[in-house]
């Protein structure tokens, strides 16, 4: 058996490594190359190691080189350190005094941000100081009134100064800051000055930066009374022509026409008048709260007025010629009191806008109000000494006169436009009151004048009828009640002439009266009723058949001046109650007839019906 080799793994290992170096150069297996293979493997190790040796060589002159370069760089170093040594040595006061320099630096550093800072907060910069000082013609805008705020502000904050060591910087700050101001109002002043002067127009339209400086200058009161006063001065023209236009020209395009186009109806010329100025304080007004609304100052409200006052002023002459002439041209009574009445009226009205300030304006409407108002009464007071003048006597079927008609009719004109006004409550009481007391006293003399001649019924349904007419055209108006009493008080007073006048009349014309004046005035002691003459049983029967005719037909017996009262509802009254006095003398009659003292034998056949009889039919 053949014999096989054994080696360990590692062995086998290099084994394989070696086979495989040998195969790269041994490509033959001859006898020739197996016997020369020793001799190859030992020439090929000394090639590889001449090369070896080859590549270390270079190696060894490439560490030489860096040796070489090594020593240099240890030299130089050497050599740096040595100058750098030196260097520090003669340095080191340099080093010194740089830190010196840095903290000395670092200080003015922080001085130089403190000093920017303090200019910062206590000082303007150019552009805010042109901004204030400008020039006359330059506008005022926004940035002016931050930079006189910012002006305000340091010299409010100045004063921290003071209480500090920097003193004498606080007191030139503040004085340096107190100039500027005053320079920069005294701009202000003038730039609003001129903005007022050209509020001429009748349409104002007051700017924001005019509100601006008016809250500005409310800290100089004296240049803020002297703008306000600018102000009223410019508008007190514009309104004055603007009234003047508006009473001869009109609106734009002849639209609204000329005041004094109406100067022929005194009571729209003069209320169109009143109404142009009633609008006018009213923008007025609004044009000033518009101005200072920015204004925080006490006293605004005072300021407006006054202002308006003093605007509305220049008005007041041309509108007193006016109203004057229509009031001394007497355009009637009426007119006349419509026209006082609306005079009350916007003096209300105008003083509940500006309160009591516009004084002047005021004054020139109170006036007016007075002057119509004591030409008005003076116009009803000679309308009644007219009634005085001339009494007529009563008409035949004794009604109201013309004069108390007419008189009426005026009566109800004035009571009727006054509840139409506007007039506060309490002024229309008052007028009231003394518009009836000048109208209807002389009204109530005349009519008893008139009827002073006329017999007792006609001058009693003169007066009942007269009364009901002054009652009745009362009666349609508020704050008559007081008159309406006393009238009706008159009125009941000659009601009861009338009713007994009636009773009288009946009672005569049914045969009653002798019997029942007799039975009146019959005493005791004048024996008995029967006795006395015309008071025996045949009388009473001859009367009682009389009256016994007036109890079938009782309308028969009517006075004619009851046909002539106005009121049917009176008529009745005087009818009834007359009946009641007829009744009331019958059973008089009566209880003295069935008395067994007055001697009446049979007093049943005489007296035949009873007092309830006579009643039930006589209602």
């Amino acid at each position: 058996m053949p014999r096989t080799c054994s080696f360990p793994s590692s062995r086998r290992e290099e084994m394989l490594e070696a086979l495989k170096a040998l195969s790269t150069f041994f490509v033959e297996n001859s006898l020739r190359t197996r016997r020369n293979l020793r001799g190859d493997i030992e020439r090929r190790s000394l090639a590889i190691n001449e090369e070896f040796v080859h590549i270390f060589k270079q190696v060894k002159e490439e560490l030489e080189s860096i040796n070489e370069d090594v020593q240099a760089m240890s030299s130089c170093c050497e050599d740096m350190s040595t100058r750098l040594k030196a260097a520090k040595e003669q340095t080191q006061d340099l080093i010194v005094k740089t830190t010196k320099l840095q903290a000395e630096n670092q200080r003015l550093e922080m001085k130089a941000q403190v000093a920017d800072a303090f200019i910062a907060k206590f000082q303007l910069t150019p552009d805010e100081m042109n901004l204030l000082r400008g020039t006359k013609d330059e506008p005022i805008t926004e940035d002016f009134f931050k930079a006189l705020g910012r002006v305000k502000q340091i010299h409010d904050d100045v004063k921290i100064l003071l209480r500090t060591n920097q003193q004498r910087a606080g007191l030139e700050i503040m004085e340096q800051m107190a100039l500027l101001q005053e320079t920069s109002y005294e701009r202000l002043y003038r730039w609003t000055q001129n903005e007022c002067r050209t509020l001429t127009q009748e349409s104002c339209d007051v700017s924001p930066v005019l509100a601006q400086a008016m809250e500005a200058l409310q800290d100089r009161p004296v240049l803020y009374k002297y703008t306000l006063d600018e102000f009223g001065t410019a508008r007190r023209s514009a309104v004055v022509r603007g009234f003047i236009d508006a009473l001869t020209r009109g609106g734009l395009g002849g639209t609204p026409r000329p005041i004094e186009m109406h100067s022929h109806d005194p009571l729209r010329y003069v209320g169109d008048m009143l109404a142009w100025l009633h609008q006018a304080t009213a923008s007025e007004k609004e044009h000033l709260e518009a101005m200072l609304k920015l204004v925080t100052i006490q006293g605004v409200e005072e300021n407006i007025q006054e202002v308006v006052g003093h605007i509305t002023e220049g008005v007041c002459r041309p509108l007193k010629v006016r109203i004057e002439q229509v009031i001394v041209a007497e355009p009637g009574a009426v007119l006349l009191y419509k026209i006082s009445n609306l005079l009350k009226f916007y003096h209300h009205t105008i003083s509940g806008i500006v309160g009591n300030s516009a004084a002047t304006l005021l004054t020139t409407i109170e006036e007016m109000h007075l002057l119509s108002k004591k030409i008005f009464f003076n116009s009803l007071s000679l309308h009644a000494s007219k009634l005085m003048d001339k009494v007529e006597l009563p008409p035949p079927d004794l009604g109201p006169s013309s004069a108390l008609n007419q008189t009426l009719n005026l009566l109800r004109e004035v009571l009727a436009s006054h509840d139409s006004s506007v007039v506060p409550l309490d002024a229309r009481q008052a007028d009231f009151v003394q518009v009836l007391s000048c109208v209807l006293d002389p009204l109530l003399q005349m009519c008893t004048m008139s009827a002073s001649n006329l017999g007792t019924a006609d001058m009693a349904t003169f007066m009942v009828n007269s009364l009901y007419m002054m009652k009745t055209t009362l009666a349609l108006f508020e704050f008559t009640d007081k008159r309406l009493e006393m009238l009706q008080f008159q009125i009941e007073a000659h009601l009861d002439t009338l009713i007994n006048e009636q009773a009288s009349y009946v009672l005569t014309r049914a045969g009653l009266s002798h019997i029942y004046n007799s039975v009146q005035q019959h005493k005791p002691e004048q024996g008995p009723l029967s006795n006395l003459p015309g008071m025996d049983s045949v009388s009473l029967k001859v009367a009682m058949a009389q009256f016994d005719r007036y109890l079938s037909a009782p309308d028969s017996l009517l006075m004619s001046q009851l046909n002539f009262l106005l009121s049917a509802t009176v008529k009745e009254q005087i009818i009834k109650q007359s009946t009641e006095l007829v009744c009331r003398a019958y059973s008089e009659l009566y209880a003295a007839v069935m008395d067994p003292s007055n001697e009446y034998k049979d007093a049943e056949t005489i007296l035949h019906r009873s007092p309830h009889q006579v009643q039930a039919l006589l209602s």
